[in-house]
C-alpha cells in the first residue's frame, strides 16, 4: 500500500472555491437574519399600533356610553324644567300672604310650595340644577340678555341686575340659559 495522501502543494484547487461559496452562504444567512429582524420590528410596530387603536376605541365607546347615560334625557329634562318654571310663576301670581287671607288660600299656597320643593328635590337628585344669576357678571354661555338697563349705583356694568328665569343645567351641561337684565355702562356723550 502506498500512501496516497496528497501533499499540501498537491491539494486540488477547488478548496478556495468551496471557501468562497461558504462565505457567500454565510452572508446570505446574515442578510436573511437582518431581513427577518426588520420584518419582526415592522410586525411588532403594527401590533403595538393596533393595540393602541383598540384601547382608544374602548375608551371612546365607554365615554359615549357614559355621555348617553348622563345626557340621554336632555330633551325630557328641558321640558320638565319648563313645568317647574311654570309652577314658580303660578306661585308668584298668588297674592302676597297676609294674616287676613282666607284659610283656603293659605293651605293652597302651602300645598303648592311643598309640591314645588319636592319637584326641585327630584330634579336635583337626577342631575338637574337651577342657578339664580342675580348679581353675577353676565356670562353669554349661561345667560341670555333680554334687556339692558342703566347700572344702579354701586353695580358694575355687565352685571346681571335682574333674572327673569334661572339657568338650568343637566349634569353640568346647559339645558336652558337664564333670561336676564344686564346693567349697561354709562352712556358716553357724542364727540362733536
Amino acid at each position: 500500500m502506498t500512501d496516497q495522501t496528497p501533499t499540501p502543494d498537491q491539494q486540488p484547487e477547488t478548496a478556495p472555491e468551496a471557501e468562497t461559496e461558504a462565505q457567500a452562504q454565510e452572508m446570505t444567512l446574515e442578510q436573511r437574519f437582518q431581513l427577518l429582524a426588520e420584518e419582526l420590528n415592522t410586525m411588532r410596530d403594527k401590533w403595538l399600533r393596533a393595540e393602541a387603536e383598540t384601547q382608544n376605541v374602548r375608551t371612546r365607546a365607554a365615554r359615549e356610553v357614559a355621555d348617553a347615560r348622563a345626557y340621554g334625557l336632555q330633551k325630557f329634562a328641558a321640558d320638565v324644567v319648563e313645568a317647574a318654571e311654570n309652577l314658580r310663576r303660578g306661585l308668584a301670581a298668588l297674592p302676597a300672604a297676609s294674616e287676613a287671607e282666607p284659610e283656603l288660600l293659605t293651605k293652597l299656597r302651602g300645598g303648592f310650595e311643598g309640591v314645588e320643593k319636592s319637584f326641585w328635590a327630584i330634579l336635583e337628585r337626577n342631575g338637574v340644577s337651577r342657578k339664580d344669576p342675580s348679581g353675577e357678571a353676565f356670562n353669554p354661555e349661561l345667560h341670555q340678555a333680554m334687556a339692558e338697563q342703566p347700572a344702579p349705583e354701586g353695580v358694575a356694568p355687565g352685571t346681571v341686575i335682574q333674572a327673569w328665569s334661572a339657568a338650568w343645567t343637566l349634569n353640568g351641561r346647559l339645558l336652558k340659559p337664564a333670561m336676564v337684565v344686564v346693567a349697561a355702562g354709562e352712556a358716553k356723550p357724542d364727540a362733536a
